[in-house]
């Protein structure tokens, strides 16, 4: 029952679903215990890692495997070792708001199918959340300017690539305006698409399923904190009701940080994950890099392929594994009042890492 999914088309205002019989069993499904697909254990603790004032989100590796964050507003680059230095801090690079949540991430090498040319590997795209919102680009120099300006939007909520090609290549966001939210593609060239303008509220840490997920094998992997449950959208525009874990519910509280285990991550990775200092919340977070070894997520039945997904107010999380039906299962628990933004990177191990320059 966990498995079945409600298929609603892309159509303005309200939505219209297929079989009956999916809607049966999507009403259903919140009624059930989502089962799960390893054996009951005491989760993991998410490790606080490094301290980061105002930290957002975390994306990469880039191929000299830093990974990049976002904090109050400003950029840096973080080596597997912890070392930090400021990125893109010249007049020519990147400024955000200070208290706003300018999601990003980091372009891999990718297929040439996104209007007829290729993203280069490295560059970081993120939220531009001025008026009117866009995306920025920035690149493995720090040079920052506006790649794409999507005028459809009031603001922007989420940002992810399609590594596994069904939306072409591109880069995907989501925004809102008027109370629907919005779903965008953007080329190699700036120039944007709406993929839908009636998908259900969502925001977070996106992510596109790899072609192994199950039916949902290349879609765009969204959530939405309030009621909890995970959404899938093809690049038609169709929306799928997934999976909704028996996680909390709510704004601040709920689903929001989303991450899929790559290839030869079990061989040896980390997981990383942002938790953000939130003044009078009941979360209110600890400014803090989160980690998890691969190791220890294998303990816990995590295998590649499978979604982690993490709520904003506390960081627990779980692990969602799509086949014929889906299953979730309970891996970590974050810190105590900890406050989760972003995406969920999960990294492969590399050899040789190139280290950040010390911090300033």
């Amino acid at each position: 029952m966990v498995g079945s999914c409600l298929r609603l088309r892309a159509i303005p205002r309200h939505v219209a679903v297929r079989p009956l019989l999916a809607i049966v069993l999507a009403a259903l499904a919140p009624l059930a215990e989502p089962r799960s697909f390893a054996a009951a254990a005491d989760p993991l603790p998410w490790d606080q890692w490094q301290h980061r004032e105002g930290i957002v989100d975390v994306a990469g590796p880039r191929s000299d495997g830093n990974l990049v964050v976002v904090a109050a507003g400003r950029l840096f680059l973080v080596a597997p070792d912890g070392t930090t230095a400021p990125f893109a801090a010249a007049e020519d690079g990147f400024a955000g708001s200070v208290d706003g949540e300018p999601y990003l991430v980091v372009a891999p090498a990718l297929g040439g199918e996104s209007g007829g040319c290729a993203f280069a590997s490295d560059d970081v795209f993120i939220l531009d959340l001025t008026a009117p919102p866009g995306v920025a680009r920035v690149d493995p120099a720090g040079h920052a300017g506006r790649f794409a300006t999507i005028p459809t939007v009031d603001t922007l909520n989420g940002i992810a690539f399609d590594t596994t090609g069904r939306f072409g290549h591109r880069l995907l966001v989501t925004g809102t305006s008027q109370n629907r939210t919005i779903v965008s593609a953007i080329d190699c060239q700036g120039g944007s698409t709406t993929v839908t303008d009636s998908a259900p509220p969502l925001e977070g840490g996106l992510a596109v399923a790899p072609a192994g997920f199950g039916p949902f094998g290349g879609d765009l992997i969204a959530a939405d904190e309030n009621s909890g449950q995970l959404w899938a959208i093809g690049p038609d525009g169709r929306t799928t009701a997934l999976l909704k874990p028996n996680l909390p519910t709510g704004g601040d509280t709920g689903v929001e940080s989303l991450g899929f285990a790559p290839p030869g991550f079990s061989a040896g990775g980390v997981a990383y994950l942002s938790d953000r200092r939130t003044l009078n919340n009941p979360f209110p977070g600890t400014d803090s890099i989160l980690r998890l070894s691969s190791q220890a997520l294998g303990s816990a039945g995590v295998r590649d392929g499978d979604l982690l997904v993490a709520t904003e107010g506390g960081g627990t999380t779980v692990a969602v594994r799509c086949d014929a039906t889906c299953t979730a299962s309970p891996v970590a628990d974050g810190p105590l009042g900890g406050h989760i933004e972003g995406h969920i990177a999960l990294i492969v191990d590399q050899p040789a890492a190139t280290r950040a320059g010390p911090e300033s």
